[in-house]
């Protein structure tokens, strides 16, 4: 019966992602269906750490991911301490729930001279909605920025003369990003193509769909997935894997670790350094190649 009033917290004052909302409502209708189907309750009040730790290891007889399951553990904690300061509840069910420890993932990532072949601009298409998808991979390449933020530029966060791009990243934070001169002129075309297609009048979203109406999160995702088959047998061929790979090459190419993470938007030094383990890849593959004794 709290679950809306959460959710509309999640959105008006905590200001997450509609991506972000949707995963905590469907983790959230998971855990109370198994309340009420294995414990005929979906009362917060009776809710206990043995019930919650029952759920959590039914998920793993269903072969739900540890990964998965954490990030499951982490919508109901972030729910119960909601409920607890509203005054719902009088104890938190979460205080001695622990998450199950999980593997460090390597992120995937395209190899650079496949990416190359992809924003030599020749798989794009000529007309407008090619050259549209041309910026969508190139923005997103480029500057590492999530999906989410993508959507949300609006024409007055470009500036031209600086060479900057304003992001409004995950809890509302406002970060900039360095753009390079042949990107600036790619998007500064682009609006002009747009507007004249769309006989646009006043500034609004930059990027549009193909009847002009602001990006929507699997449009992205088609266009994406759509260019990056062309050069990668990947299994996952997303906006965040753009995210990886700027992240990987610009590592690989001796930018400062520190550098990277404000790019990214990254809260602190530790998320960024899982791109380190490519580098340290990259290096072993050098070395086992260029040493004399190996």
């Amino acid at each position: 019966m709290y679950r809306e009033g959460f959710l509309k917290y999640l959105q008006y004052e905590k200001r997450y992602s509609d991506h972000t909302i949707r995963a905590y409502r469907n983790d959230l209708k998971q855990f109370f269906s198994y309340l009420e189907e294995n414990h005929s309750s979906r009362d917060v009040q009776s809710i206990t750490e043995d019930k919650v730790r029952a759920w959590i290891v039914n998920c793993l007889h269903n072969n739900i991911s540890e990964r998965t399951i954490n990030r499951k553990i982490s919508t109901l904690k972030t729910y119960f301490k909601y409920l607890m300061r509203m005054g719902y509840i009088h104890y938190d069910p979460m205080v001695k729930v622990y998450t199950p420890k999980v593997g460090r993932r390597i992120p995937y990532f395209v190899d650079e001279s496949h990416m190359n072949l992809l924003t030599d601009h020749r798989l794009f298409d000529k007309d407008f909605y090619g050259f549209r998808d041309q910026v969508i991979v190139e923005m997103l390449y480029q500057t590492g920025m999530r999906l989410s933020e993508l959507i949300r530029i609006e024409d007055r966060d470009i500036h031209f003369g600086s060479q900057q791009i304003r992001i409004i990243g995950k809890r509302n934070k406002e970060r900039i990003i360095p753009l390079t001169a042949p990107l600036v002129e790619m998007i500064r075309q682009y609006m002009a193509r747009r507007d004249e297609k769309f006989l646009r009048r006043a500034p609004g979203f930059l990027l549009v769909t193909n009847k002009g109406k602001k990006l929507y999160e699997k449009f992205v995702y088609r266009t994406v997935k759509k260019y990056l088959s062309f050069v990668t047998t990947l299994e996952k061929r997303s906006p965040h894997v753009l995210r990886h790979t700027f992240a990987t090459h610009m590592l690989n190419h001796g930018a400062d670790l520190n550098a990277i993470k404000e790019i990214l938007g990254h809260a602190n030094l530790s998320a960024t350094q899982i791109y380190t383990h490519s580098t340290f890849e990259k290096l072993r593959a050098i070395y086992k190649q260029a040493h004399p004794r190996t």
